[in-house]
């Protein structure tokens, strides 16, 4: 795990919304949240409706080693897949949790700040928005994946 903290200009691109509704593996629709979960698509408000970004905009970054997680899981498991291997469910939460934690201590250091770690939904293109910073983003991953939340001041109402 390594958390990195970076000041970033979100690219905000309302049609990455739309990557909630590609299907992927048993979700032929797309994310089963998408349209029924608060805070996802197609009602979530976009990033610089919600957020002030003449103010710094921070990036909270969780780097994750993929790579040897599903080596290990090889290990423990000989007899399991590639995809077994690779399921998030083994190693989601851990690296979540890794992400809350820094998140928790970026808030204590930096009053007013909110923090949202769904962006996308938001329409901000994380991949975009870290690439200026030297953060390449895998998909599929193969060596890291990247767990990341957007902290930023909300606008005055």
């Amino acid at each position: 795990m390594t958390v990195t903290i970076l000041q970033v200009d979100p690219v905000i691109q309302p049609s990455i919304q739309e990557l909630c509704t590609l299907p992927y593996r048993n979700h032929p629709k797309g994310c089963p949240n998408y349209g029924r979960q608060e805070g996802c698509p197609p009602n979530a408000r976009l990033f610089d409706d919600v957020f002030d970004l003449s103010r710094p905009v921070y990036a909270i970054v969780n780097r994750f080693d993929f790579k040897e997680h599903v080596d290990r899981m090889k290990r423990l498991h000989p007899e399991w897949s590639r995809y077994q291997a690779e399921c998030c469910l083994y190693w989601q939460s851990k690296a979540r949790s890794q992400l809350m934690g820094a998140v928790r201590q970026f808030l204590e250091e930096h009053k007013g700040y909110k923090v949202n770690t769904r962006a996308e939904a938001m329409g901000v293109n994380i991949a975009e928005t870290l690439k200026p910073k030297g953060i390449i983003i895998e998909w599929p991953p193969e060596k890291f994946t990247y767990q990341v939340a957007l902290a930023a001041m909300e606008k005055d109402r």
